[in-house]
């Protein structure tokens, strides 16, 4: 038996912000909210514990100190790589410099709190 990932938790200095924009990104809606002020996220039909993970946003006023560990990538589901960079930007991505060549099939961007995410070429089905 293998595990599966359920949910990635991510800290934020404005998780009300941070989960906005991830809502408006991956259509999901928020499931739950704390009272420590998390905040989770997932798709509308089946919450936690369905095919796609939830996303919780922890408050942290911790200074973040150097590049996260891990990141997101995501692919566009109803229109091109181009069309869904336009979306984005005009959600609050901004397009990051990490040393592309210009040449990569993905583009690199940061969310509001300056989290890194890639776009990539491929259109996946919708779940």
């Amino acid at each position: 038996m293998a595990c599966r990932i359920s949910e990635l938790v991510i800290d934020a200095a404005d998780p009300d912000r941070l989960a906005a924009f991830w809502s408006d990104v991956l259509d999901y809606v928020e499931l739950d909210r704390e009272a420590d002020g998390s905040i989770e996220i997932g798709p509308p039909d089946t919450g936690f514990g369905g095919p796609q993970p939830t996303l919780v946003f922890s408050p942290t006023s911790d200074p973040r100190t150097a590049k996260l560990r891990l990141h997101i990538d995501v692919n566009a589901t109803d229109r091109d790589q181009d069309a869904e960079l336009e979306r984005l930007l005009a959600l609050g991505a901004r397009p990051a410099d990490i040393g592309q060549t210009g040449t990569e099939s993905w583009y690199v961007l940061v969310d509001p709190e300056g989290n890194e995410f890639c776009l990539l070429r491929t259109r996946l089905k919708a779940l």
